[in-house]
């Protein structure tokens, strides 16, 4: 980019206009004010790849590392860092505890205590997490109107296209400019459309007692005693019809949106699928019938998909007939298997964890320990998290945890690095690091998602007072997105239905 830059100038003959050029640290894209993404594409693949050399993986943590080098820059804060221990979440938690170290060093460094995310003088805790610290987050169906329409309608960039009410495609941008959008996300679909329904009921009554007020007096004869006040009247009027339009237009913009939703809804069973998952996670598995009833149901080839994978990581053993049983379904549906024998082979590897020792272990165990260490066993760990009563993702718990800074042991374990503290002290007696903490930033390394956006920001604002959560990820994908990585990791290890369709 500052090579094309620089060409452009000189071609332009206007390089003597320049005074200076700054770096702007802009490896991140902003969605939302607390939503932010890194765009790095395949970043679940690229890490989990079995056949992935040292520095492959080193250069995926290179680039996660100066993306939020930028976010950080950006906001002018050093915070406290915490991850789980072993795999890329610890990867990326050293080598940016030595990035900002080297930086602090320069006379002249990007940071000032205290700067643009707080409103204290405290600093933020910035909270790293794999990918799977929880898979079944990144998989299932989620009912609420965010995520929908981002699963659904294919949301890119806050960018979504839907059929118009008078045929041909209307595009739209769904971001803090929509009033709607920004109220009504983390709604389910249900109370939405009620919301709908109410905002216009709304508008037609404004517009009903806008046209009464400046409806003259009713065929009368004009004798002028009214001027002043008809004159307000109409001034009035004329003043709120900005407002309405624009109010029309969002509504206009949400009921196109919510009819394309309950299209989908209907033709694939979502709210099915939602409530079905959901139930599963919860109870940890469901009635065979039930299960077969899904999978030979109404749904896309990746719903059944997803749906398969989400009864396997919720089910904490699963007898081998109930497995064939299943991938039987997957293919009489033709769907692809591969995306499932891998959340599978991941499964299994807790128990190769249990008997494993150095001189015995497998490739696949080797490749796992390498990148994971024990926390391969929070593929499954996360769903237990979820048996608690509030039914909280496992994410926000910890991070939850992480803000609070009273003693857990959930968390106790938990790396912490300070990289403003000398290299010689240790981080984790000082207890002031610990919290608690009024803002945080959260980042999942592989992969995040409107569902974890909208459980972090729901935390925030119970808080009392209200606290300040920032959520990133190294790129944000649909459910769908996400099988299609989990199916290419299959395939790379050979697993899978061969020749079979590919889910869409």
């Amino acid at each position: 980019m500052r090579h094309v830059f620089g060409l452009g100038m000189i071609n332009s003959e206007s390089i003597e206009r320049i005074v200076k050029v700054h770096d702007q640290y802009l490896e991140f894209i902003t969605l939302d004010d607390n939503l932010f993404s890194l765009a790095n594409k395949n970043c679940y693949v690229q890490l989990n790849d079995p056949s992935a050399g040292d520095n492959e993986i080193d250069e995926i943590i290179e680039n996660i590392v100066s993306g939020l080098f930028c976010v950080l820059a950006t906001l002018a804060v050093v915070p406290v860092i915490r991850c789980p221990r072993g795999g890329p979440a610890e990867m990326v938690a050293s080598l940016l505890d030595q990035r900002l170290r080297d930086h602090l060093l320069a006379k002249n460094n990007l940071f000032s205590e205290g700067g643009n995310l707080t409103s204290s003088f405290q600093r933020p805790v910035l909270c790293l997490f794999d990918r799977n610290f929880e898979l079944a987050v990144a998989i299932q169906h989620d009912f609420r109107y965010r995520p929908l329409v981002h699963d659904v309608l294919g949301l890119r960039l806050n960018r979504l296209s839907v059929p118009g009410d008078k045929g041909g495609m209307k595009s739209y941008e769904l971001d803090r400019s929509d009033p709607f959008w920004m109220a009504n996300g983390s709604l389910e679909f249900p109370e939405v459309a009620v919301e709908i329904e109410s905002q216009l009921n709304k508008y037609k009554k404004d517009v009903e007692e806008v046209n009464q007020r400046t409806g003259g007096s009713g065929g009368a004869e004009f004798d002028g005693t009214d001027l002043v006040g008809n004159t307000k009247h109409l001034m009035n009027a004329v003043n709120s019809l900005p407002e309405l339009t624009e109010r029309k237009q969002v509504i206009d913009k949400h009921t196109n949106i919510a009819t394309s939703l309950l299209s989908e809804i209907k033709e694939r069973s979502l709210d099915s699928y939602a409530k079905t998952e959901r139930d599963m996670l919860v109870r940890g598995g469901i009635d065979r019938n039930e299960l077969l009833g899904v999978l030979k149901g109404k749904g896309s080839k990746a719903d059944k998909l997803r749906f398969a994978i989400i009864y396997l990581i919720s089910t904490e053993s699963m007898p081998q007939s109930e497995v064939e049983m299943i991938e039987a379904a997957l293919r009489e549906s033709e769907v692809d298997t591969s995306a499932f024998q891998y959340v599978k082979k991941i499964k299994s590897l807790n128990v190769s964890f249990a008997s494993a020792n150095s001189a015995s272990t497998s490739n696949i165990v080797d490749w796992a320990e390498k990148l994971y260490g024990q926390s391969i066993s929070a593929v499954t760990a996360g769903v237990k998290n979820l048996l608690s009563s509030d039914h909280q993702l496992a994410l926000t718990r910890a991070v939850e945890s992480l803000m609070e800074g009273k003693p857990n042991p959930e968390i106790e374990s938990y790396l912490l690095l300070d990289p403003r503290a000398p290299k010689s002290s240790s981080a984790s007696s000082s207890s002031h690091l610990k919290g608690p903490f009024k803002e945080a930033i959260v980042f999942m390394i592989g992969g995040g998602n409107y569902v974890e956006y909208g459980s972090l920001q729901e935390l925030a604002n119970r808080q009392q007072p209200v606290k300040h959560v920032i959520y990133g990820a190294t790129e944000i994908l649909t459910g769908g997105e996400f099988i299609e990585q989990l199916a290419v990791l299959g395939q790379k290890m050979g697993l899978g239905s061969s020749g079979a369709a590919p889910p869409h």
